[in-house]
């Protein structure tokens, strides 16, 4: 058991990033009621943009400097593609059947999927992304944080909170809650719908490229296949939190995370489990987890505080 500081950080880091992103789907989830299964690509574009601002950065520029500018790129790519794809893919299916703007996001998915591979002729390959470089640091004999893994950590609760203050104190904030409870009451009270929709966009688009960019500087490699699967457990944490919670889907993706780092450390060591551990299943027992989970819980860990729409 020496090795469970050290899977237990390493399920925490992951859990984060997936959290990040989730919150992209439970705010959107929350306000329209649109699961955006083109966010995983909004998390990939997020992490080219920053790859971007990084390359035309001038050469042997520090990565302590260049970080800065690259989250800013890729927010700045990730928001543009995300309020891009509301007005003119979303919001025109506003009031048609759910089936509708549902099959639109799988289709503007792979289409981002494939501009991105135009635009980056060799994006099929993974396209290295700057580390930090120097060694982990470490905690104890058992336990060391990656510098990449220290910046998710640091970056992820501090954006869950930011955004839980923003909500719950913020103009802004209560508008997106009044909209979120009903939308036609809301318009009759003045706030612009359209506007708050559009914002929510952007605040998810804004988080997933900062997962984008932890992401990046954890593994130290990015593609354009990267959101598909990412998406996937984002929103599978945002369901296991309670779609609609920012906290949930925080939470939501820690559970996952620590699932799936116990899950490859520990399964394969149970007798007549041997074959059923490793890297190979941890998809697998994550997804296990989220069918036990809403058997027992339907709303999630925290549940779902957006009330129903008659």
């Amino acid at each position: 058991m020496h090795e469970l500081p050290q899977t237990l950080a390493n399920g925490l880091t992951l859990g984060a990033l997936y959290g990040l992103i989730a919150i992209g789907y439970t705010m959107v989830y929350g306000i329209v009621q649109l699961i955006n299964f083109a966010h995983g690509e909004i998390f990939m574009i997020g992490g080219f943009g920053a790859l971007t601002i990084y390359l035309w950065l001038p050469s042997g520029t520090s990565l302590w400097v260049a970080l800065p500018f690259m989250i800013i790129g890729g927010i700045v790519a990730s928001t543009a593609v995300a309020t891009a794809a509301e007005r003119f893919a979303y919001r025109p299916l506003r009031n048609a059947p759910r089936l509708a703007p549902l099959i639109t996001a799988i289709g503007l998915s792979i289409a981002l999927q494939q501009i991105v591979w135009g635009f980056y002729p060799d994006a099929k390959k993974a396209r290295s992304f700057p580390e930090f470089h120097g060694s982990a640091f470490k905690i104890t004999d058992n336990l060391q944080i990656q510098r990449g893994d220290l910046f998710l950590l640091i970056a992820a609760p501090l954006c869950m909170l930011v955004l839980g203050v923003f909500v719950a104190k913020s103009r802004s904030g209560r508008a997106m809650q009044a909209t979120a409870q009903d939308p036609d009451t809301a318009k009759l009270m003045g706030i612009n719908t359209d506007r708050i929709i559009v914002m929510a966009f952007a605040i998810g688009a804004a988080f997933a490229a900062v997962a984008a960019v932890s992401s990046g500087l954890k593994y130290g490699q990015i593609n354009y296949e990267m959101g598909f699967i990412a998406g996937l457990k984002a929103f599978t944490a945002a369901v296991l939190g309670g779609i609609g919670n920012i906290y949930g889907a925080m939470l939501g993706g820690v559970v996952l995370g620590l699932a799936e780092a116990l899950s490859i450390q520990y399964i394969q060591d149970i007798p007549g489990m041997d074959k059923l551990g490793g890297g190979a299943w941890a998809n697998v027992w994550a997804f296990v987890l989220l069918i036990v989970v809403l058997l027992v819980r339907p709303q999630g860990l925290l549940g779902e505080r957006v009330a129903d729409r008659a």
